[in-house]
């Protein structure tokens, strides 16, 4: 390589933004940090930047932005820090920058990680929200670009490496009869669904397999996360949502698989470290170490798989109806959702209540036309007023 790629991370200090920067530092010969985004944890954005010295770093708001700067410049730094959604754009689609890592959660992240691929630059995608809500628009907008497209889930990523390369020709014409997303089931795979009811964040959040933040912890709980994902796939993949089936797989060991024509089952296996899709995508069609231990078989010993019952995970049911109606469904899908997991965080409501304001909001909502990234946004901001009414009807 004449010089390292240089890489902006959106969403550094969760944790796929840190895994990433862990694998980036495991080779600094290949790889250099052009920017840095962070949005609460400023402290933590500003450790980051100390170590790995970018060009600029991203916070918010103006006063988060003055204080950051003063800190970097005590320490010596010449970063530069950019405010808000244009700051985040700026750094996205800079001529300089080679590689996009697009880890900020939720609807905060699709117009960055827009702006990198209008700006033809290598997209590994963590923000699925960015497909989801704008599914069409968003892929006819990388075919445009030519933008590399790279999936960073560890469902997407597993199902990546198990497509033929021209799988983009459609799955039948390349012998694909379906995917196979697996899912760990969570923390309440077992739990009777009436003690459901009585759960807390905290329960909620204590994921078996995988560290995560708070929001996707309780995305995977309710499995909205994985359907959020399934819409992803589809898009992805250019599957239709009967192509996708959800297998429960509690030992987190086989990522996904790729059913064929023939009869043949590909998957992809790994210890559940993102570190693994994260290395994948950032050196592919490379392969480069990525600090995960080794999958020993024998430890694990055994794997398991069953059907994901709807009743105890009605937020799968309401995803998969959101796929098959496509248009603005999965984006009100995804608003609705956005609300009602903030709201159970804040204990504010119960967590069975999350599938009860997503569902309300798709019921009152009529689905409509998405031709635009405005159109994308106007049914994001509905969804999130009627699930607002949800919450000051029931006094919460």
């Amino acid at each position: 390589m004449s010089r390292p790629q240089q890489i902006t991370v959106l969403g550094a200090t969760g944790s796929i933004g840190l895994s990433t920067l862990d694998v980036i530092a495991r080779h600094p010969d290949r790889y250099q940090v052009f920017a840095l985004s962070g949005f609460t944890r400023l402290s933590e954005l500003l450790a980051l930047c100390v170590r790995h010295v970018p060009r600029f770093a991203v916070v918010p708001e103006v006063a988060a932005a003055r204080t950051l700067q003063d800190d970097l410049r005590a320490a010596g730094l010449s970063t530069r820090v950019l405010v808000g959604e244009d700051g985040l754009c700026q750094v996205a689609s800079d001529p300089e920058v080679d590689t996009v890592m697009a880890a900020i959660v939720g609807a905060a992240g699709l117009r960055p990680t827009l702006a990198a691929v209008e700006a033809g630059k290598k997209i590994l995608l963590a923000n699925k929200e960015a497909l989801v809500m704008s599914g069409a628009l968003f892929m006819q907008a990388v075919r445009k670009s030519g933008s590399v497209l790279l999936p960073i889930d560890s469902e997407h990523n597993a199902i990546f490496q198990c497509m033929p390369l021209d799988y983009a020709r459609g799955l039948e014409a390349v012998g694909v009869r379906r995917i196979l997303l697996t899912a760990s089931g969570g923390p309440f795979r077992q739990t009777p669904i009436a003690e459901l009811e009585h759960v807390s964040p905290d329960q909620a959040c204590a994921h078996p397999n995988w560290s995560m933040g708070r929001k996707i912890s309780v995305d995977s709980a309710s499995m909205m996360n994985k359907g959020l994902e399934l819409i992803e796939a589809c898009w992805l993949f250019d599957a239709r949502p009967s192509q996708v089936e959800v297998v429960i797989h509690p030992q987190s060991v086989i990522h996904s698989l790729v059913d064929y024509v023939d009869g043949s089952v590909l998957a992809q296996l790994g210890n559940p470290d993102m570190r693994t899709p994260i290395a994948n995508a950032l050196a592919w069609p490379e392969r480069i170490d990525s600090g995960v231990a080794p999958l020993d078989l024998f430890t694990i010993a055994r794997l398991d798989f069953q059907a994901p019952d709807e009743e105890r995970f009605p937020c799968l049911r309401l995803a998969r109806q959101a796929a098959e109606a496509g248009n603005s469904a999965p984006a009100m899908l995804n608003a609705a959702n956005e609300v009602a997991v903030a709201a159970f965080l804040d204990e504010r409501i119960r967590y069975p209540e999350i599938a009860s304001i997503i569902e309300e909001v798709l019921n009152l909502e009529p689905v409509v036309a998405v031709d635009d990234l405005e159109a994308v946004f106007t049914a994001d901001a509905k969804a999130r007023l009627l699930a607002g009414q949800w919450l000051s009807r029931h006094g919460r």
